[in-house]
């Protein structure tokens, strides 16, 4: 969503995003100095709030977001090493995190996937970066960016165009190239075409193994 991009809103003239003071003078694609934190609320149309907006809210302690945010600054910090490690930019991402019923700080969801992160090629970002083009991403950016080419506006399904078939592959090539350079593994096409029974297929050893 816009309303959650920091560049947007920085675009925008906002200086303090989710309470971080930003610097004047930054563009495009450029990296911040240190690691910032971006919470929002989890909704159909997520909203960005600041720490005060939190406690406020009744969202998390002081004390549980001070452990929420060392434990996403350590994930992402981990992810960051293994992307540079296989010759890619972990540039951001989405962590997802709640009580359990035990009342602990719990990471749901995906973690660093290409629809919850974005991913870079290392090689190229800087050169791409002086002559002001887009970085070459491995990631949905891709499609994000078609569609507001295409006049897709966020929450408005009405100005969903049609997706052609080279937009399909181009966006799989980019997965697939992903997948290889993070596994190091050849891609191959299942042979299975139901996509439910695969996740439950590939899940289940480690929910075994999490349960036992």
């Amino acid at each position: 969503s816009t309303k959650t991009s920091a560049w947007v809103n920085y675009n925008n003239g906002v200086r303090n995003f989710c309470g971080n003071k930003l610097p004047e003078g930054m563009v495009k694609n450029q990296p911040f100095d240190d690691l910032i934190i971006t919470p929002t609320t989890k909704a159909e149309d997520d909203e960005p709030i600041d720490p005060p907006g939190i406690f406020e809210k009744g969202l998390a302690t002081k004390e549980q977001w001070e452990e929420i945010t060392d434990k996403a600054f350590a994930l992402f910090r981990r992810g960051q090493e293994i992307a540079s490690a296989h010759g890619l930019i972990l540039v951001d991402t989405k962590y997802e995190m709640g009580l359990d019923e035990n009342g602990v700080i719990t990471l749901a969801d995906e973690v660093h996937t290409p629809d919850s992160s974005r991913y870079w090629v290392a090689e190229t970002y800087e050169e791409r970066f002086k002559r002001g083009d887009e970085p070459e991403s491995l990631d949905k950016e891709f499609f994000r960016l078609w569609m507001r080419e295409h006049g897709f506006e966020y929450g408005d399904k009405n100005t969903w165009p049609e997706i052609t078939d080279d937009v399909r592959i181009m966006l799989a090539s980019k997965y697939i190239d992903l997948y290889e350079r993070m596994t190091g593994e050849t891609f191959e096409l299942p042979e299975d075409a139901d996509v439910l029974k695969r996740i439950e297929r590939n899940l289940e050893p480690y929910m075994v193994a999490v349960t036992s």
